[in-house]
Order: structure tokens, then sequence, then C-alpha cells
């Protein structure tokens, strides 16, 4: 397991940022609205408290779109080079979602479950071990337990 404070940061070094505790989770989402917008074929998203966050270099920009079926994203990024640091879900304002890959120690982060596998690419291998749930989980909170109890 980690130790925390875990630091990270943009690309271009302009946003730097303290992770001050553990994540409630951490998850492969494999749906359309995140492969569009990454450019990618999944993204991997670390819920966090919101105060667990804190931004101690730079300003993070934000933007907020509304999709055509009326679901709001809210992300924010760095002006300079668009590294997308974190969201904002919409329906939990105590929370963010950070992206791990930010950090500047990556190798504890492993997703302890996959979601909206249903529209994975056909060439992704989900672990034996991983949670794994074809769309939104109807509860959220397994992933959260799950990564409460994870033993590495």
């Amino acid at each position: 397991m980690p130790r925390f404070p875990q630091h990270g940061g943009c690309f271009c070094g302009d946003i730097r940022y303290v992770l001050n505790e553990d994540p409630l989770t951490l998850y492969a989402c494999h749906c359309t609205d995140c492969q569009r917008q990454t450019g990618s074929s999944f993204v991997l998203t670390m819920t966090a408290r919101r105060e667990a966050v804190e931004i101690v270099e730079g300003e993070l920009l934000e933007y907020s779109i509304e999709l055509p079926d009326g679901r709001r994203k809210i992300g924010r990024f760095c002006g300079r080079c668009s590294t997308r640091i974190l969201g904002v879900p919409a329906r939990f304002p105590t929370l963010v979602n950070l992206r791990p890959g930010t950090l500047d120690d990556t190798s504890w982060v492993s997703p302890i479950g996959h979601i909206w596998t249903r529209s994975a690419q056909p060439w992704i291998r989900i672990p034996d071990d991983a949670l794994s749930f074809a769309r939104q989980p109807d509860d959220f909170m397994v992933l959260v337990r799950a990564w409460k109890e994870r033993t590495t």
C-alpha cells in the first residue's frame, strides 16, 4: 500500500497537487464517453474526497459541458498543457475523480474493478480477480468496499 501524501502534477509542471489520503476507490471505465473524451480505450478514475486533494502550485481551469442527454460533465485541467487533473461528479460535489496517471508515483495504481465493460474494446482483457460490470454498478459502494478491503 502506498504512503500518503502522494504528489502529482500536469505534463508541463505548472500544476502540482497533493493527495493527502488513500482514495475511496480506483477503477477503469470503458464507457464511450470516456473513450471519446480521452481518445483512448478506457480511463482510470481514482475517486477521492475533495478535501483530500490539495492544489499546491498553479491554478486549474474548468470546463463544464452538458451532453445531449442532459448529463453534465465538469473537469479541471492545466491551461498551458491541457492535462486533465480531475473531474467533479455532478451528483457528488464532495468528491473528485482524480486522473491517477498524473501522480508522480504510479507504481501502486491498479484498478479494483472495471465498469461499462459492454463497450470495452474487444482486445481488452479484464483480470479474473477484478470486479466487472457491464454498465454502471447499481451500488457504487461495492467499488469503495472492494478498494478498502484490498490487500495489495
